[in-house]
This record gives C-alpha cells, sequence and structure tokens, in this order.
C-alpha cells in the first residue's frame, strides 16, 4: 500500500487559475463593438472531411476597428468558411473576395448588447461551479489524507480554511471578470 500524502494546495490554486483563464478565453469569443481576431476562435468550419477550427484554414487580422481580414489558404474552401461564419451566430455577413473575406462589424443595438451580457454571465457562473468543483475535490482529498493519517485534524481544518481563501480569491477575480467584459459590452 503506498503511504498516504498530503495534498499539495498549489494544486488547487492552479486549477482555479486556469478556470479564471478559460473565463477570459471564452470572454475573448464574445462579441463587442470593435473586431477582434478571437471573435472567430470558436469558428468550426467543415473542411478536408473533418470539422476544423478557422485559424487552421485561413489566417484572420484586424484591418480596421470595425472589420476583419479572413485569408484562407485553400480556395476550396473559402466557401464553407463564410458558411460557418453565417452559421456561428455571431451575427456577421462575410462578403467574398476571391480567397479573402471581409467581415463588417455592425454596430450593437441594445437589446444585442443585453444578450451578451446574460451570455457572458452565463459563462461566469459556469466558471464559478468549477472553482467550487475544485474546492469540493480540495476538502475530499483533505478528509481522505485524515483518515490515512497524513494530516492531522488542525491541520486538515487549516488547510481547508486556505482551499476556501483561495476559491473566495478566484471568485472575485471571476466576479471582476465578468464586471470589465459587461462595462465593454455596454459601451456605445
Amino acid at each position: 500500500m503506498a503511504a498516504a500524502e498530503k495534498p499539495v494546495l498549489s494544486r488547487y490554486k492552479d486549477r482555479m487559475d486556469k478556470a479564471v483563464l478559460a473565463l477570459k478565453d471564452e470572454f475573448g469569443s464574445l462579441r463587442t463593438g470593435r473586431a477582434s481576431a478571437s471573435l472567430l476562435d470558436q469558428v468550426m468550419v467543415e473542411a478536408y472531411g473533418s470539422t476544423t477550427p478557422l485559424n487552421a484554414v485561413a489566417s484572420i487580422s484586424v484591418p480596421e476597428p470595425r472589420q476583419i481580414s479572413v485569408s484562407v489558404w485553400d480556395r476550396g474552401v473559402v466557401v464553407s468558411v463564410e458558411k460557418a461564419i453565417r452559421a456561428s451566430g455571431l451575427g456577421l455577413n462575410p462578403v467574398v473576395e476571391g480567397q479573402n473575406l471581409r467581415i463588417p462589424i455592425p454596430p450593437l443595438t441594445e437589446e444585442r448588447r443585453k444578450d451578451l451580457s446574460k451570455i457572458a454571465g452565463k459563462y461566469a457562473e459556469q466558471q464559478k461551479i468549477a472553482v467550487r468543483n475544485i474546492r469540493r475535490d480540495a476538502n475530499d482529498d483533505l478528509k481522505k489524507a485524515e483518515k490515512d493519517n497524513a494530516v492531522n485534524e488542525d491541520e486538515r481544518k487549516k488547510m481547508e480554511a486556505e482551499v476556501q481563501k483561495l476559491t473566495d480569491e478566484a471568485i472575485k477575480r471571476i466576479d471582476e471578470a465578468l464586471k470589465t467584459k459587461e462595462q465593454e459590452i455596454m459601451q456605445v
């Protein structure tokens, strides 16, 4: 039987940090009034017999604040890229020019801004749930370590308090990121 080992809190902190980073990546795909190459990160294209990310079949650039340019590398995939962008639910209408697509970014309506804020809130809540699940895993591991005599009751309680502190910090960062994103979305 392997010797029981003391849980390492930095491992849980790293997982919580990854949840916050994942949220920021998700926020990058939410449209604000400005063009951003990350806006198209979630777009998947039917190409070469499989579904691939847009950035695997084309280069994406932002030549102007209200326009995205997509340069497709293979002429045969241009139609698939156009369909994928139109079907992405981002409300974008690409203009095809040979192997390039110009995507004008229309200004957001007030209703669309509110919808995007709700979506941002859902993303934030998903990551809060992930952070709470990490806290639960940490507490379960601490109880198991106590049962296996790797830590005593006082150490377990002290470490559980530290885990709670890490959880509170991660949730605070998620709330701050959400507030910043909502302000960015509502900015006209």
